[in-house]
């Protein structure tokens, strides 16, 4: 896989170690059990996959290159580049400016800019309305584009099943940047409706099964769904692909779920599905789906608490959480500050995004045992931050460098 020039800031030389030591021992990554850093008072179970992905990697490569290319020119990034506030904290710091916030609304009006300007699209893609409107601005949006090669891959995906008359249903959170750009790119080929979870998959299924009166899907769904969409007609043949960041399992159960209900109610065989229901299996995202089998493969240790670190508005990383808090207490942080003592620690509520402190979040015991992972947008080096800050916790730092020395 390609290796990319991403700034020193963002890396970790223990990191560094532990993930190319495990690469060479797990070159088919078939292990998903974590690794042990054992500091005595203190265990830390890392998660084996875990930090920047493929995609991100990309824009951040991208996104840097093009400031040093472009000194003088005002730089624009479309929203956040990626949900990382360091790495968005950064790119501000050097001119960068956001013309929208993560949830479309105008920060920057595009009036403001002109053809000189430097407009980079995020790693979430964007909508072809967006991208018609930059382009007509005189704005080359092509030379400025770091979308992840992944969503790329789900919206060709759309466009393949849409020349065959087939629908899509877009499994993602309605607001989040990428499923409206998903969207956009999906419902300019065919009919597209947008589910967010298992709940909303099962009303639809309602409907393909003419259980609902149609009339009712247009007020459930409202913004939702395309333009002349129609329940009786466009809900006959269908696809489902989703935000590359949700949980891959939630997908697939939604897909194999819509699979079945379409299968039962045209009374047809495993081989004569395809008629109906289009295979797109391999949308689902590589780094997604090894990030969530990693926090899966821990979930089995006798661990006291697991921390997870990424940015608040992330989705991937707000999986991560979910699939942890089935287990332990978890504790979602988007640096090592959060960490306040060993009896205070600030945490974000996955699911409200409430900022609450919870005390005496570290037990009285010997060894401590923590699991630890971040989101697919966090640098390794803020990992290596909360590594150091939980060892400052225990008087232990002094064995942080024997640590990376054992992995190299």
């Amino acid at each position: 896989m390609k290796q990319f020039n991403v700034p020193n800031i963002y890396r970790s030389s223990l990191i560094s170690a532990i993930k190319n030591k495990r690469r060479i021992d797990d070159k088919l990554k078939k292990d998903f059990s974590p690794t042990l850093l054992d500091f005595g008072v203190v265990q830390l179970y890392l998660a084996r996959h875990f930090g920047f992905c493929y995609g991100v990697e990309n824009a951040i490569e991208i996104a840097f290159n093009i400031i040093d290319d472009n000194p003088g020119k005002q730089i624009y990034l479309l929203s956040e580049m990626i949900h990382n506030p360091q790495v968005n904290a950064d790119l501000a710091s050097r001119g960068v400016k956001f013309l929208q916030d993560t949830y479309g609304k105008q920060l920057v009006p595009f009036e403001d800019i002109s053809k000189e300007d430097i407009v980079v699209i995020p790693a979430f893609g964007t909508t072809l309305e967006t991208e018609a409107l930059l382009k007509a601005k005189g704005i080359p949006t092509e030379k400025y584009n770091t979308t992840c090669p992944f969503v790329e891959k789900v919206w060709n995906r759309s466009e393949q099943i849409a020349r065959k008359n087939f629908s899509i249903v877009v499994h993602g959170k309605p607001r989040h940047e990428e499923t409206r750009a998903t969207f956009s790119h999906a419902s300019a080929k065919t009919p597209t409706v947008i589910v967010n979870d298992m709940e909303e998959a099962v009303a639809l299924a309602q409907y393909i099964t003419n259980k609902k009166n149609p009339e009712e899907f247009y007020i459930q769904f409202k913004e939702k769904y395309s333009d002349n969409f129609s329940v009786e007609k466009d809900l006959k043949r269908i696809g489902v692909v989703n935000q590359t960041t949700q949980l891959a399992s939630e997908t697939q159960a939604i897909s194999d779920f819509l699979k079945q209900t379409i299968k039962t109610h045209y009374q047809l065989s495993e081989e004569n599905i395809g008629e109906h229901f289009a295979d797109t299996r391999d949308t689902l995202c590589y780094a997604t789906n090894d990030n969530q089998s990693a926090v899966s493969g821990m979930l089995n240790i006798e661990a006291d608490l697991a921390i997870v670190v990424g940015g608040y508005n992330s989705s991937n990383t707000s999986h991560l959480v979910e699939l942890c808090s089935e287990k332990f207490s978890t504790y979602f942080i988007n640096s090592a500050e959060k960490i306040i003592s060993k009896n205070q620690i600030e945490t974000c509520n996955w699911k409200t995004k409430e900022i609450t402190t919870v005390n005496n979040f570290l037990p009285v015991k010997s060894p401590v045992k923590i699991l630890l992972t971040s989101g697919a947008s966090c640098p390794d080096a803020v990992v290596e931050e909360v590594i150091n800050k939980i060892l400052f916790l225990y008087n232990s730092v002094s064995m942080l460098e024997k640590m990376t020395t054992s992995f190299l």
